[in-house]
């Protein structure tokens, strides 16, 4: 089983919501849990199944902790622009009452003439059924003077027949009269709802089109000001870098320039106790070289005063003398 850090908790502020709820703003937060889903406990063991079950769980309250705030932010957001949804829907609705109101005179005179055209549609296809009632009535009557003299003939059966069939063509006529108004009426009732439908489905598209408009815009807005919030966060965090940077050159040159002085400074000091110890040096140099003279002019002083008869004080000016180089072929060796 792969070790894998839990996830730590997840908290959203609400001055975050502009910057992580927008295109690629939670990708950090997806990228925790999917490395978190990477681990595979054994699930031949308690302690493994266990570990699937608080996995599973932290994977939930992940998402709840980023859900939440979001949903609130986006309620907030709908808040905002409620109003203008609001003050669109009663524009629009407004708009169309007024468009209404200026088509009705033309709607009801279309509408007039659409009864006018049904009605004299009625009244030709009457004419049209008069004008047949009349040529069956008068073949009728030609045909009874034809068959008078048979008719009288015939018993009371045929003639209840005969009766039954004009009844029968009378029901028929009336029956093609009333079936050409109803069609006539129904015609133009479908084309005046026909109309009005056409007239609804403009409108609501008219509607439709406003409303997209509106939410586009929203959007367009909405999206304006997430893309300045987020130009001006990253221009101040340019803003504050360049400073950080600028403060961290300015205290760098002034670390070179104080090393500078302290190395100058080093440097001073290094040759100042290189010459004190140069003069020393040459001092105990001197000292020694005269002790040493001393010590020689000494044992020659000694020497005259032990071996002739030459007192201390004449040792000292014969010592002298030599010093000075005014015996010729002598030279004291120190």
């Amino acid at each position: 089983m792969s070790e894998v850090t839990d996830l730590t908790v997840i908290e959203i502020k609400p001055d975050q919501a502009p910057m992580l709820y927008s295109a690629g703003g939670l990708n950090s937060f997806l990228e925790q849990i999917r490395e978190l889903a990477k681990e595979v406990p054994d699930v031949t063991t308690k302690q493994g199944r266990d570990r699937i079950g608080s996995l599973a769980r932290m994977v939930g309250s992940s998402k709840t902790a980023i859900e939440k705030p979001g949903r609130e932010y986006l309620k907030r957001l709908k808040e905002e622009v409620k109003p203008a949804e609001d003050e669109l829907r009663l524009f629009t609705r407004e708009c169309d009452a007024i468009r209404d109101a200026i088509l009705k005179p033309r709607d009801e005179w279309e509408v007039e003439q659409e009864r006018i055209k049904a009605e004299e549609a009625m009244n030709t296809l009457h004419t049209e059924a008069l004008v047949m009632n009349e040529n069956i009535d008068l073949q009728r009557a030609i045909q009874f003077e034809s068959d008078h003299e048979m008719a009288l003939l015939m018993n009371k059966d045929i003639d209840r027949q005969r009766a039954d069939e004009a009844a029968e063509v009378e029901r028929q006529r009336i029956a093609h009269e009333e079936e050409l108004k109803r069609q006539a009426a129904e015609q133009a009732k479908r084309e005046v709802e026909e109309k009005a439908e056409r007239e609804r489905a403009e409108a609501a598209h008219r509607e439709a089109a406003l409303k997209a408009q509106a939410e586009q815009a929203e959007r367009d807005r909405i999206s304006a000001e997430l893309k300045a919030e987020a130009d001006k966060k990253a221009a101040a965090e340019k803003a504050e870098r360049e400073k950080q940077e600028a403060i961290a050159a300015e205290q760098r040159k002034a670390q070179e320039e104080a090393d500078l002085i302290k190395r100058e400074a080093e440097a001073k000091e290094s040759a100042r106790l290189a010459e004190e110890k140069r003069i020393a040096d040459e001092t105990a140099k001197r000292e020694a070289d005269v002790k040493h003279r001393k010590a020689v002019g000494t044992d020659i002083v000694n020497a005259l005063t032990a071996n002739t008869s030459l007192t201390r004080e004449q040792a000292i000016e014969v010592l002298t003398a030599l010093k000075d180089g005014l015996v010729p072929r002598t030279k004291i060796h120190y």
